[in-house]
């Protein structure tokens, strides 16, 4: 249907852990980003993420990787879509500034999820007028 890649390097003010592990959360919020682009493309909306149905950590994250952050969506209801997940290490941090391309990605984390958009023909075509008294 639809894949959107986004890549990040996770910088090491994420490191929560000992050995530069950074949390779960940080993957899952970048599910929320590359999910959005999944909306916008498809619906011309952000939408809102919904929920997830699977969730599995296979391997660590840490402070110096790059991830490349995938959504596939599977499915495509009136209003939500399902959407498979996977972020994938494609740099590790090899210490200090060091850093190697890893030969292979080594996936990191896998989920499944749904978002919701608005139903066709509710979006405003116009921008809403600006607030009075603000600048732009």
């Amino acid at each position: 249907m639809i894949t959107v890649t986004h890549r990040r390097y996770v910088p090491y003010s994420h490191a929560h852990y000992a050995g530069n592990l950074v949390d779960g959360a940080y993957s899952l919020a970048l599910f929320g980003d590359v999910a959005t682009e999944v909306c916008i493309r498809l619906d011309g909306d952000e939408g809102l993420f919904a929920s997830y149905s699977d969730v599995q950590f296979r391997a660590p994250v840490r402070a110096g990787d790059v991830l490349e952050v995938t959504a596939t969506v599977t499915r495509m209801g009136t209003r939500s879509r399902t959407i498979d997940f996977t972020a994938a290490v494609v740099c590790r941090g090899t210490g200090g500034s060091g850093a190697e391309v890893l030969p292979e990605p080594v996936v990191a984390v896998t989920a499944t999820g749904t978002v919701v958009v608005p139903a066709k023909g509710s979006h405003p075509t116009t921008p809403p007028p600006p607030l009075s008294g603000l600048k732009a």
